[in-house]
């Protein structure tokens, strides 16, 4: 019965770790998309601020979206943007993102969840 205890107490600490190494990879992963997006900051592409649950399409403050992107209706999540970043121009024929894309699944969803994190406690600039 202690030894469940102990584990039960060590598994708080061993999943904040987990998570800590997830959400920098994810973070380490984001400075290739630095070249056009940022979280705060239009640039090239949109701000990713508020980018969950937000339509493709319609960041507040950016117009340079490509006809694709406006018309396909995506609303963006985990799924729908783990689809669309493993390979862009596959997933969304017509976009101007011409990034190849992260293919890698396990990087992926770590950049997805750092995302998720910075993505919520931001304002555009």
């Amino acid at each position: 019965m202690k030894l469940a205890a102990l584990l039960l107490a060590a598994a708080p600490a061993a999943f904040a770790q987990q998570d800590a190494v997830l959400l920098q990879r994810g973070h380490e992963a984001y400075g290739r998309c630095m070249g056009c997006h940022s979280i705060e900051q239009h640039r090239t592409g949109p701000a990713h601020c508020g980018l969950f649950g937000r339509k493709a399409g319609t960041a507040p403050g950016f117009a340079d979206y490509s006809s694709a992107m406006k018309a396909s209706g995506i609303t963006w999540d985990e799924a729908s943007l783990s689809r669309f970043l493993a390979d862009p121009m596959a997933a969304l024929p017509g976009t101007t993102m011409t990034y190849s894309g992260v293919p890698d699944a396990a990087e992926r969803a770590a950049l997805i969840a750092w995302l998720r994190q910075a993505s919520r406690q931001c304002r555009v600039r």
